[in-house]
C-alpha cells in the first residue's frame, strides 16, 4: 500500500511539473518570446534566383514561400482582398546625423507610391527631430517622429537598430499597426509598393548577390561569431535595407537579431557586415514567408537587368563618406 501511494504520488508531481512546463512555454509565446531551440544546420542544395532562364526570376522558394517581382500577382485581386480588412501599414526609418537630408524625399516618394490607399503610420527616429521637415500626408496616413540617442559613431546607430525597433513595437506599435516594413532613409520609392509584399516575415534579396553563389555572400565565417554562416548554408544573401512583416513577428525577429548582437559584443566581437550578417543569420533558421525580388531593392548605380521588370524602391546618389563622417 505505501508503494502504490509512493507511485501515485510520484506520477502526481510528474504530471504537474509538465502542466508546468507547457504553461511556462505558453506564457513565453504569449509574450512574444520563444523557448530556446538550437539552431540546427542542415546542408541543402542552394536556391537560384536564375535558375530556370536567365530572363526569368524563380517565383518559390524551396520552402514554398513566393518571391514577388511584376508579374507574379494581380495588383486587382489583391486590393479587393486586403482593402476591406481596414489594415494598418507601419514604416520605420532611421535619419541620424546627416540623414535627414534624406527624409522629405524619401517621405514624398512614399506618399506617392507606398501602399497607397491603405492605413500607413510613418516612424522616423532621429537624433535630430527639428532637422526632419514637415511633409503634406494623406488623409489616414500620419508622421511620428521618434527621438533617439546621439552617438559619435554611424556604426553604432546601425547596431541599435534593431533594438530600438523592436521596443518600439513592444511600447507603441503593436498597438497602433497591423504589418510593419523597416527600411533605409536614404532610399526613394519609385513605383508601386503594395499588398503583394504582406506576409507572416518578408526578406528582399540583395541586389549585388542575386546570381552568386553561396560560397561568395559576405556572411560572417568566424565561428565565435553568432552570425556564423557555413560555406554550405545560405538561400539568398538578404539586403538590411528592407524587411518587414506582421508586428509580432518583425518584433520576435528584431529582438533575436538584437540578443545576438550583445552576445557577440560581450565576446569582444563584431560580425562582418554587422546589423546585416545577423540579419542573414536569423533568417536561414527563421526562413521568410515571402520574399522580394530586387525590385524592392535596387541599387540605382547598376544598370536595370531584363529580369527585373519594374524597380520600386532603390537608393540616392550620396557621399557616404561625408555622410558617416
Amino acid at each position: 500500500m505505501r508503494c502504490h501511494r509512493l507511485a501515485l504520488g510520484l506520477g502526481f508531481c510528474l504530471l504537474v511539473g509538465t502542466a508546468l512546463c507547457v504553461l511556462c512555454n505558453m506564457q513565453l509565446q504569449y509574450r512574444g518570446e520563444r523557448p530556446f531551440q538550437p539552431v540546427v544546420r542542415t546542408q541543402y542544395p542552394q536556391p537560384k534566383l536564375l535558375e530556370q532562364r536567365p530572363t526569368d526570376l524563380l517565383t518559390l522558394t524551396p520552402w514554398l514561400a513566393p518571391i514577388v517581382s511584376e508579374g507574379t500577382f494581380d495588383v486587382e485581386l489583391l486590393q479587393s482582398i486586403y482593402r476591406p480588412l481596414n489594415l494598418t501599414i507601419g514604416l520605420t526609418a532611421f535619419a541620424a546625423g546627416k540623414y535627414t537630408r534624406f527624409v522629405r524625399r524619401f517621405l514624398e516618394s512614399a506618399e506617392q507610391f507606398f501602399m497607397p490607399s491603405y492605413q500607413v503610420c510613418y516612424y522616423i527616429f532621429t537624433d535630430d527631430p527639428a532637422a526632419v521637415p514637415w511633409v503634406p500626408l494623406g488623409p489616414g496616413r500620419t508622421l511620428s517622429i521618434i527621438p533617439i540617442q546621439k552617438h559619435p559613431r554611424w556604426e553604432e546607430v546601425s547596431m541599435r537598430r534593431m533594438q530600438t525597433i523592436s521596443q518600439h513595437i513592444a511600447q507603441r506599435a503593436h498597438r497602433e499597426v497591423d504589418y510593419l516594413f523597416c527600411v533605409n532613409v536614404d532610399m526613394v520609392f519609385r513605383n508601386h509598393w503594395g499588398p503583394e509584399t504582406l506576409g507572416d516575415l518578408v526578406a528582399a534579396i540583395h541586389p549585388g548577390y542575386y546570381a552568386m553563389p553561396r560560397q561568395q555572400f559576405p556572411y560572417e565565417r568566424r565561428h565565435e561569431s553568432t552570425a556564423f554562416v557555413a560555406d554550405s548554408e545560405g538561400d539568398f544573401y538578404y539586403g538590411r535595407e528592407v524587411f518587414g512583416g506582421r508586428v509580432d513577428r518583425v518584433y520576435d525577429f528584431t529582438r533575436g537579431c538584437h540578443m545576438a548582437i550583445l552576445a557577440d559584443k560581450a565576446n569582444g566581437i563584431v560580425a562582418a557586415w554587422q546589423e546585416e550578417s545577423h540579419l542573414n543569420r536569423r533568417f536561414i533558421s527563421h526562413k521568410p514567408s515571402k520574399v522580394l525580388s530586387p525590385e524592392y531593392l535596387w541599387d540605382h548605380r547598376k544598370p536595370q537587368p531584363p529580369n527585373l521588370k519594374l524597380i520600386r524602391f532603390s537608393t540616392l546618389d550620396k557621399d557616404l563618406h561625408w555622410l558617416q563622417s
